[in-house]
């Protein structure tokens, strides 16, 4: 069974940093060769929407308006994919969850929702003014 587990989350003063952990776990990189890992916020009373996204290959995709304080990363060796943000600012409170799909074909990962299957049960962050 493929399974997504989220940690790191908290409430952190606004300035500082976080970084956010999934632990996957049930099919990287054993019965996949092309997986996408993504990152999605969802704030409250908001739509989700993707942060980043990293293809088994490293690539990685960042959604435009995010790109420079968001981070996305993996350690393959313990099946983890890391967000890290910095200098947080009060509008980046939402719950953040990790998402993959398997078996992706289409190049640079997706950051469309609608592409990922497999979603972990999210973290909260709330930055503090």
């Amino acid at each position: 069974e493929v399974r997504l587990v989220e940690s790191g989350g908290g409430s952190v003063p606004a300035g500082g940093s976080v970084t956010l952990s999934c632990v996957v776990s049930g099919y990287i990189s054993s019965t996949s060769s092309d997986y996408c890992l993504a990152w999605f916020r969802q704030p409250p009373g908001k739509l989700r929407r993707a942060v980043a996204a990293m293809g088994d290959n490293g690539s990685i995709r960042y959604t435009v308006s995010l790109k420079g304080r968001f981070t996305i990363s993996q350690d393959n060796a313990k099946n983890m994919v890391y967000l890290q943000i910095d200098s947080l600012k009060p509008e980046d409170t939402a719950m953040y969850y990790c998402a993959a799909v398997e078996n992706w074909s289409g190049g640079t990962c997706s950051v469309s929702v609608n592409v990922y299957n497999i979603w972990g049960q999210g973290t909260q962050v709330t930055v503090s003014s």
